[in-house]
């Protein structure tokens, strides 16, 4: 009842186009839920994700749910969850993807989902990190556990989209180390992040969970950059 009463003197938007969500929907609308693009990633062997990080890291598996288009959907729901404080989107595509992964052979055998991680300094600007949610929905929907704590960014960097892919990597190359103990080695790793773009973070963290013996890096990621 009082929600109801909330719902109609605070109606809710949606997250993609901002019109009010209807009694039955949640952070997007019918409408956006299906003009979203979707790269159906998990259904594809030698996908995007895997041909970005051929020859750079050793991935055992790659995929993003979601295309992201400048002015697209994707966009728009990705910047109300950095920017705006909706954290509660992130939980939402970690729902949506655990349910398309939950069948896949891919993620069987891993062992820890690890969030690429925010400087102390950011995550106190911000409140949040931006894929916890993420993070978290698939740790409970598929049964592995969330790791917060491995891996870790030393340095505080200022946005990296406007450089290229070589200055990115360069300036990022430094930036993550790992808290390691010997209950990590021989691990499976899933790192995840919001959108992959040249792929030079999660190169970097990639590099840096690499640093522990004999274990094994996937990556899942809510979204790819898509021109």
């Amino acid at each position: 009842m009082l929600r109801h009463l909330l719902n109609l003197f605070f109606p809710k938007s949606c997250a993609g186009c901002h019109s009010f969500l209807l009694s039955d929907e949640k952070v997007i609308c019918t409408q956006c839920r299906h003009e979203i693009p979707l790269t159906n990633h998990h259904t594809i062997e030698h996908n995007e994700v895997m041909q970005k990080f051929y020859g750079r890291i050793p991935l055992e598996y790659g995929s993003a749910l979601f295309y992201f288009h400048k002015k697209g959907i994707v966009q728009e729901m990705i910047h109300q969850l950095k920017y705006k404080g909706h954290e509660e989107i992130s939980e939402m595509v970690g729902t949506w993807y655990a349910s398309e992964l939950k069948e896949s052979q891919a993620i069987k055998n891993i062992d820890y989902i690890i969030p690429v991680p925010l400087h102390k300094k950011r995550l106190r600007e911000r409140g949040y990190n931006q894929v916890e949610g993420f993070g978290k929905a698939l740790s409970a929907h598929l049964g592995i556990p969330y790791d917060d704590q491995l891996l870790y960014r030393k340095l505080h960097t200022k946005t990296q989209t406007k450089k290229d892919l070589l200055g990115r990597a360069d300036v990022i190359s430094t930036v993550f180390d790992v808290a390691v103990s010997e209950a990590h080695h021989g691990k499976h790793f899933l790192l995840i992040d919001d959108v992959i773009t040249t792929g030079s973070t999660l190169e970097a963290c990639s590099r840096a969970l690499l640093k522990i013996p004999d274990v094994k890096i996937s990556i899942v990621c809510m979204a790819m950059a898509h021109s």
